[in-house]
């Protein structure tokens, strides 16, 4: 089989391969390329499980970056086990044909307890005095520490949140090439996530992402002149288009002004109870989840939030199998936001009630995503003092919490989720295999044929 390295760039499209990306407008027009028709919902658990097993979603269960676990009552994101993906994976069919196949998995998602060969993915270890401390989880189990030792400590920080540079990106694409020096894998995925970050807090705003595009570029550049220099067919791939927004939805207030939520009160801030609410919302950037509790509320509940101000469409029903989204896991009711839109999982009425974690960097917490805790309040000009004293206070070990990030969605200007308007702001396909047919356009479903047939070559 052939050497084979598939390096996902995150956010990248048609649009933004251009002046600010020399390399990567190169690459393209020396190779192949196709745009990616996504599906709902386009988000990274969604297009990454979608690629890796050629399934849609009602097959292999990801049906969002989370989702409400019903026998548990909870919401849940970013959740590791690659036991979650239900159905077979790439690396998996290829082994049953070729047993000497290999497979590096460097930061894509449910990378944990997987059966690929090697694996590398971020595992902060979170301390009994609530620190959060920067780690990763590899297997082999060894491979966490070499690749520490030599590169440092895996910037996790600039992973996400206020902090996010193109530190975290350049990490994972030196561990990358370690590990290939190291085992030599014959296909390695490796995530690159530099783009996502100002695209979703400035949008498509060139003025403001040209040096982000430059950063990631030569980020992509050293990687490929790398794998080129072995022989390696070469991927460049996205799993959705950023565009501009400028309206975000508070779904969850809807709801509860309707009589559907159920909140808990503790120490003064209220809490979701997801267990007991009749209706519910976990947000997803332009896509939400409604669960029900009370099945009876159905149609009044779709009803309340197809006239809302910014909701394209509400799916239910046997719609969901159009949309491929029937799986136990879904919402009852599924939300799409309108082009310029995006939702919140904002539920509290009084900023002064809103949980702790909210001003907080916590993606295990919250019942839903936040981009905005990639903000510190703009208004603040004594932000960085704050958390520099912070900081120092968790050293000398004294507990304290690092609730910096503001209460304001309005700061978001790019989010993904729904299908673009233009074909532009579709995802991408890249290679530089010549013998690849240079298809215009091609379906989400396509790319795990595609990948088999690239590296069967």
């Amino acid at each position: 089989m052939k050497k084979t390295v598939v390096i996902n760039v995150v956010g990248l499209t048609k649009r933004l391969i251009g002046e600010h990306t020399p390399f990567i407008k190169s690459f393209q027009e020396k190779g192949s390329m196709s745009l990616i028709e996504p599906a709902l919902p386009a988000v990274t658990c969604s297009a990454q499980a979608t690629y890796l097993t050629g399934k849609y979603p009602f097959q292999h269960g990801i049906v969002g970056n989370g989702w409400y676990f019903k026998n548990e009552c909870e919401v849940k994101f970013w959740k590791q086990s690659n036991k979650l993906v239900q159905e077979e994976k790439l690396w998996e069919h290829l082994k049953k044909e070729d047993e000497t196949f290999t497979c590096a998995n460097m930061f894509w998602w449910y990378n944990m307890y997987s059966t690929a060969d090697f694996s590398v993915t971020p595992r902060p270890n979170y301390l009994a005095d609530g620190r959060k401390i920067p780690d990763i989880y590899s297997h082999p189990v060894k491979l966490r520490d070499t690749l520490q030792e030599e590169l440092g400590t895996f910037p996790l920080f600039q992973f996400w949140g206020p902090k996010t540079s193109i530190k975290s990106s350049k990490w994972i694409a030196d561990a990358s090439i370690k590990t290939d020096e190291l085992h030599d894998p014959t296909l390695t995925l490796i995530y690159l996530p530099h783009l996502d970050y100002n695209l979703q807090r400035h949008g498509l705003d060139f003025a403001k992402i040209s040096t982000d595009l430059n950063e990631i570029d030569t980020v992509v550049k050293d990687l490929v002149t790398y794998y080129e220099q072995k022989n390696c067919t070469v991927v460049l791939l996205s799993e959705y288009g950023i565009t501009n927004v400028d309206n975000p939805i508070h779904l969850n207030r809807v709801l509860r002004k309707g009589g559907y939520l159920a909140i808990r009160e503790e120490r003064g801030l209220e809490l979701l109870d997801s267990g007991a609410s009749t209706a519910f919302a976990v947000a997803d950037h332009q896509i939400a989840h409604i669960y029900l509790n009370d099945k009876s509320v159905l149609k009044d509940v779709q009803l309340l939030l197809q006239n809302q101000e910014g909701v394209e469409k509400v799916i239910c029903g046997t719609e969901l199998m159009d949309y491929h989204l029937n799986h136990d896991r879904c919402g009852d009711l599924v939300v799409v936001a309108d082009k310029n839109s995006w939702f919140t999982y904002y539920y509290w009425l009084d900023d002064a009630k809103a949980p702790d974690f909210a001003r907080m960097v916590d993606i295990h917490k919250k019942p839903g995503y936040d981009p905005v805790e990639m903000f510190t309040d703009p208004k603040d000009k004594l932000v960085m003092v704050k958390v520099l004293w912070k900081l120092l206070k968790k050293k000398l070990g004294f507990r304290t919490v690092m609730d910096v990030i503001p209460l304001n969605a309005e700061l978001v200007k790019g989010s993904h989720g729904r299908i673009p308007e233009d074909e532009d702001d579709y995802p991408i396909l890249i290679t530089n295999n010549n013998q690849y047919p240079d298809k215009n356009q091609i379906k989400d479903t396509e790319v795990f044929v595609i990948l088999k047939e690239l590296i069967k070559q």
